[in-house]
């Protein structure tokens, strides 16, 4: 057997110009593996046209795709026993779900959990045994709600709040359950919860102080020995993340002091004796083993770029997720392998990106520009806007930026306030100004995209997906004079309507970023809703929705596209049948596609300046 799956035929990739190939190029994820059993393994591969997951016996090489749905899947994970795959089956995208059970060689899909009802994922722990599984569930009803799950018995209710939650990791022996929740009213920052699986606490900690200063915690992992109490957790109490590790049953926490300059992850090794460090900064990603006897720390070599996950393997060895913006993406090893290399087409490398630091009304903020090779200014130029909003653009292969530069146009990303790895406060900033603050700093490095010679006035499309596409839409309605097109993919487009669709965990982010509901403080929802300012849009706009996205709903897109209609407004809408985005390659390229032609459309004739 080959050591990736088997990519179908297609004709005529000679001719195929390089952004599709890069979308059509097979990708694997980083593989996981079963605590007992590392030879077998699980990923996700895009392999058939569409994401699945598949189990690999890495003792014989055998893969075997475990699912196959119109609209893909990515949401599985191996039982420690490596007997079996549980993936997540929803409908359509729309994430509301239930958990499967499939044999790790093949066989029929059976429900986990017959007893419990649909709903949102809210977190999973899979006991050694591998029948024993903690399932956290989210409701619009319940809130949250965490069972333990077992074998020929009914489901136990052992946790239930209206605020959201989550089930964080089993201890090693399965008798200790860590959670991670937000009873006290900040979704963005959690507190945690050591129980035992019969629901009485062992040991609470919580960071939050109220006011002004919001600290969070969240759950790394149970350290990976039987009898051991010791709890990798991630804390801000130095201002950024950073791993200490917290033993549930003496309460005692040892703060690691890892120097190091950007936010720090990590993992155990499979022994407990030392930590995977995975550090993040200023765009970029590497990786260090942190001794904890000696507290040695020493770094991993990595190419210059962003590891985008890695994970230590039980012979010592570190296999990791690998890219840059002009390479594609690889997962490597240590040991000097790389782990998967999918056979077929591959994916033509790019160019690489460019750092720039502007100031702004908030400090300074990072953009990452790329811009055709040998290329001179002023250049149409995409603003491509990240999601999230608690999210960051990095050095890292990403197709869609790569596209518009095949195609003559510069493209700069923006790690605004609000974005991830420069801080808690530049993180936490966006707060009650929601949408307004984020555009302050994509405004300033407009500003100097323009001024530098960069960018052409006349030629400035504002684009991004999720978050990005709410800014796109807020950016639009406020600096109306500024863009020369608009690209919106499942966007916030009408909050107050978005807050009541929406799912449960994402009303409580809402209330923790604008101060409560829309009913208690409208005046705030309606200075950050894109729906407000819908009739000062004068850029043309397209926007593609998924009819299924319970994050941005679709009827608070129609009522935005409906008041565009209302007054002429030039624009484009394009649903599709999924939920947050599509996990089909040839539906992504198509919107791709339907993008860069809008733009390209709306752009031809406008007068370019120099």
């Amino acid at each position: 057997m080959s050591d990736a799956p088997t990519t179908p035929d297609m004709p005529g990739t000679s001719s195929m110009p390089d952004w599709e190939k890069r979308f059509r190029a097979p990708r694997v994820s980083l593989p996981d593996w079963a605590e007992d059993a590392p030879h077998r393994s699980l990923f996700v591969s895009n392999a058939t046209g569409t994401y699945e997951l598949y189990a690999w016996d890495r003792s014989t090489g055998e893969q075997r795709q475990v699912t196959d749905r119109p609209n893909g899947t990515t949401d599985g994970i191996l039982t420690p026993d490596g007997e079996a795959v549980w993936w997540f089956s929803d409908t359509d995208g729309d994430e509301f779900g239930v958990w499967m059970r499939q044999p790790f060689h093949g066989g029929d899909d059976v429900p986990v959990a017959p007893g419990l009802e649909p709903s949102y994922p809210a977190g999973l722990a899979i006991g050694r045994d591998g029948t024993t599984a903690v399932v956290g569930r989210s409701t619009d009803e319940d809130g949250t709600t965490i069972h333990v799950v077992r074998a020929g018995a009914a489901p136990v209710e052992i946790y239930r709040h209206r605020e959201s939650a989550g089930v964080g990791d089993l201890s090693h022996d399965g008798s200790l359950l860590a959670i991670e929740h937000t009873e006290h009213g900040d979704a963005m920052h959690s507190a945690l919860r050591v129980t035992r699986l019969g629901g009485s606490t062992v040991a609470e900690l919580d960071d939050t102080r109220g006011g002004t200063v919001e600290l969070g915690l969240e759950v790394l992992g149970f350290a990976p020995v039987g009898g051991d109490t010791r709890l990798l957790v991630g804390h801000q109490r130095r201002g950024r993340w950073e791993p200490m590790i917290w033993d549930v049953a003496s309460g005692e926490e040892t703060e690691l002091g890892i120097e190091l300059p950007g936010d720090v992850n990590a993992e155990w090794y499979p022994d407990g004796s030392a930590l995977l460090i995975a550090h993040s900064f200023e765009a970029r990603g590497e990786l260090w083993r942190y001794d904890l006897a000696t507290r040695a720390l020493t770094q991993i070599e990595t190419p210059a770029g962003s590891v985008s996950g890695a994970t230590a393997r039980p012979d010592g060895t570190v296999e990791y997720l690998w890219s840059s913006a002009a390479q594609p993406p690889s997962v490597r090893s240590t040991g000097g392998a790389v782990v998967l290399d999918p056979p077929g087409l591959k994916a033509p490398a790019s160019v690489p990106v460019e750092d720039v630091w502007i100031e702004g009304p908030g400090g300074r903020i990072h953009a990452l520009v790329q811009k055709p090779a040998g290329a001179e200014g002023p250049l149409p130029t995409v603003f491509e806007i990240h999601g999230g909003p608690a999210w960051h653009d990095s050095d890292s292969f990403a197709a869609g930026p790569a596209a518009w530069i095949d195609h003559g146009y510069a493209v700069v990303r923006v790690n605004y306030r609000g974005s991830t790895g420069y801080g808690r406060e530049w993180t936490d900033a966006l707060k009650h100004r929601v949408g307004l603050i984020e555009l302050e700093d994509i405004t300033a490095v407009r500003e100097w995209a323009v001024g530098s010679g960069l960018a052409d006035p006349a030629k400035l499309v504002l684009a991004g997906g999720s978050w990005g596409g709410y800014l796109t839409l807020l950016g639009l309605g406020t600096q109306p004079e500024a863009w020369a097109v608009g690209l919106a993919a499942v966007p916030v487009a009408d909050f107050v309507t978005s807050y009541h669709d929406e799912m449960e965990n994402l009303k409580a982010l809402d209330r923790t970023l604008f101060g409560g509901s829309p009913e208690e403080v409208p005046e705030r929802y309606e200075a950050s809703s894109p729906l407000t300012y819908v009739d000062a849009v004068r850029a043309p706009v397209y926007i593609s929705a998924g009819v299924n996205d319970p994050r941005c709903p679709i009827r608070q897109i129609d009522n935005y596209v409906d008041r565009l209609a209302a007054r002429g407004a030039v624009h484009e809408v394009y649903r599709y049948d999924a939920g947050h985005g599509s996990l089909v390659v040839e539906e992504r390229i198509k919107q791709v596609r339907l993008e860069i032609d809008f733009a390209e459309r709306h752009l031809k004739g406008a007068a370019t300046q120099r």
